[in-house]
């Protein structure tokens, strides 16, 4: 995969030492094609391009932290996708074919990102490419910030200088559009961002564009929606009842840690946990037991995983074909299984000495969830 380079935009954004100091921009310089071509940073940029491109990324992340996201453009209904701004300007540098006609939307795009809050001075860089072969066009906006306390060995004498705006291309945010599914599919819907950082910065100085709800955060979405149906159906008159589970399911939904709650049947569960791994079938489960951390797919419940209750205490049993050890041997490694009838029998006598009363839950009319 090699990209041609038509035209690149320079800008160095000066930090001022003040915190609360307006950063600006102190030096630009415009290259074309073959400006480029004899530059210091066509070595600093040589295979940066096909990189980006190839990295990988999903519609939804795993976690909120992933580094690099597909941003989609933000559009009212009703109104066309040009009506977009991010979308208009991005399409300018596409349109662009000097960087004299490059200069009017890039200012446009640095007055964007020097506006934006936590900006970091460093090196702002915007590329036009073209996708050698298949002539397909695509910009890139790639950011550089400050490496801190840089030093260079220098001679016998002075041995290190400090180099104060010293930047590498390790950890450089980029942006490109249109997101390249794969080499000759465009999706101008998108854009992939990458930005390998805890500030969030570089994802906010295009604003007109939103970044997709986390695996997690979907899944959540999904079960509050099928607690609140299964609710409904269990409940069709308004009552006291009724509104005690809608605020428990409020309390739930709002909670960062919650207990398990026992408030549906073992099929009712399995119905809703078909619903979403056929949607995502690699979401996660993960809960602790007392200090135990289990973690394991949502698909395994029910068939690998199973919950259980013995005398007041919780049972987890984690179903396979074959138990593997990492390193450091224990004496775990030489049991030989006990027969699950054992296990349990052992549990019940031990747990009879410190068992807590059960507290009853009030069982619904029908619990067959309002999806079924």
């Amino acid at each position: 995969m090699n990209f041609i380079i038509d035209w690149l935009s320079f800008y160095l954004i000066e930090q001022p030492e003040e915190e609360d100091g307006i950063k600006q921009v102190r030096m630009t310089r415009y290259l074309g094609h073959d400006e480029y071509q004899c530059s210091e940073l066509r070595d600093f940029l040589d295979g940066e391009f096909a990189r980006i491109a190839k990295r990988k990324v999903e519609m939804n992340p795993k976690t909120e932290g992933t580094p690099t996201k597909l941003g989609q453009f933000v559009v009212e209904p009703g109104h066309p996708l040009d009506s977009n701004p991010n979308y208009a300007l991005l399409n300018r540098l596409l349109a662009a074919e000097t960087p004299g006609e490059s200069k009017e939307p890039c200012q446009e795009l640095v007055q964007s990102y020097l506006r934006t809050s936590q900006v970091r001075g460093g090196v702002l860089i915007v590329v036009r490419t073209r996708l050698e072969l298949l002539d397909e066009r695509y910009v890139f906006i790639l950011k550089c910030d400050f490496e801190q306390k840089t030093a260079v060995i220098t001679d016998e004498k002075s041995l290190i200088s400090n180099v104060r705006m010293a930047i590498n291309a390790k950890n450089m945010k980029s942006l490109m559009y249109p997101y390249m599914i794969e080499s000759g599919m465009n999706d101008p819907y998108h854009v992939k961002i990458h930005q390998f950082s805890h500030a969030r910065y570089f994802e906010e100085f295009l604003r007109f564009i939103e970044y997709p709800q986390t695996v997690t955060q979907l899944v959540s979405d999904e079960v509050i929606s099928l607690a609140r149906q299964h609710i409904e159906y269990t409940y069709p008159e308004e009552s006291e009842e009724r509104v005690r589970e809608e605020e428990a399911i409020e309390l739930i939904a709002a909670s960062p840690k919650r207990e398990l709650a026992e408030k549906w049947e073992h099929e009712t569960v399995m119905e809703a946990m078909h619903i979403i791994t056929d949607r995502q079938p690699e979401v996660e489960l993960k809960f602790k037991l007392d200090h135990m951390q289990i973690r394991t797919l949502l698909a395994d419940y029910g068939s690998n995983l199973h919950i259980a209750k013995v005398n007041g205490r919780y049972l987890v049993v984690l179903e396979g074909e074959q138990l593997q050890f990492e390193r450091g041997v224990s004496p775990v490694e030489f049991a030989k299984p006990k027969s699950l009838a054992e296990v349990v029998k052992e549990i019940e006598e031990r747990s009879s000495h410190y068992a807590k009363p059960m507290v009853s839950m009030p069982s619904a009319v029908d619990d067959t969830p309002p999806w079924d």
